[in-house]
């Protein structure tokens, strides 16, 4: 995948680049807000009529609410969000996550051990897909030919709620170093997708296999993934779809 900047005078992104903001359009304001509070712990920033900003204890904005009245869920083959990201802390960050799910009885669609990593996977009342991973220290993470090693095993949820019994403290809402981590895109040809983060803006390549590929800056596993998993040759959803207006990627002010 080198061979994209073959001849191009295109630098890698600096290596505290991190992805920013991540928009949403969902149908009901009252109902989102009051997910993403009482499920997943952010906090209400700013609120109006049709907006709202979520975020973190510390006052980060890390997501924005647009209703649209009407809204459908965005139908699976088509392209746009995958899912966003949630990084937490620590591992007994994600323990009290899960603790709180199985106390606001809300379904997981997923937990998997991506070995750099261990994630849940939600969606939210909109259909929009959500992880929430901690990281393992760089120090654990494999590599070979200059790709880090993800998997996707299962999960010991069972060792993870036993994380959260050992940890007193209980689920009181996201930790102030919450951020997002990542976001995964469906998209509709993995390549022309590369040409344009990997190519252009200067993401480099952290593992690519078939229908798959995922990229970063700064030796990270990935800041953006991008499959073809359902959407290979696809077009965008309809207008009056949930789903993902845009994200953000922040980089640092060298001046």
């Amino acid at each position: 995948m080198s061979s994209l900047r073959e001849g191009q005078d295109i630098p890698s992104l600096h290596p505290d680049t991190s992805i920013g903001l991540v928009t949403l359009t969902i149908s009901d304001m009252n109902r989102s807000v009051a997910f993403y509070q009482q499920v997943l712990g952010f906090q209400v920033l700013k609120r109006t009529e049709h907006m709202t900003i979520l975020g973190s204890p510390e006052n980060k904005p890390l997501l924005v609410l647009v209703e649209q009245a009407g809204a459908q869920p965005k139908p699976y083959s088509t392209t746009g969000l995958y899912h966003f990201a949630i990084l937490v802390p620590s591992r007994e960050d994600l323990a009290r996550s899960l603790l709180n799910f199985a106390e606001t009885r809300y379904p997981l669609s997923g937990a998997s051990d991506h070995t750099v990593s261990e994630a849940l996977y939600l969606s939210d009342p909109d259909g929009n897909g959500i992880e929430i991973y901690r990281d393992r220290p760089r120090s654990e993470w494999s590599w070979r030919n200059g790709q880090v090693q993800m998997a996707t095993d299962p999960l010991d949820l069972e060792d993870l709620l036993a994380e959260a019994e050992r940890d007193s403290r209980p689920f009181e809402g996201l930790e102030p170093q919450t951020r997002i981590g990542h976001v995964h895109l469906q998209v509709a040809d993995v390549r022309q997708a590369a040409e344009f983060y990997h190519g252009i803006l200067g993401f480099d390549v952290m593992q690519q296999f078939p229908g798959a590929l995922f990229v970063s800056a700064g030796g990270y596993h990935h800041h953006i993934g991008l499959n073809t998993w359902n959407s290979r040759g696809a077009g965008r959803p309809p207008a009056n779809a949930a789903g993902l207006r845009y994200f953000t990627i922040t980089l640092p002010d060298e001046s």
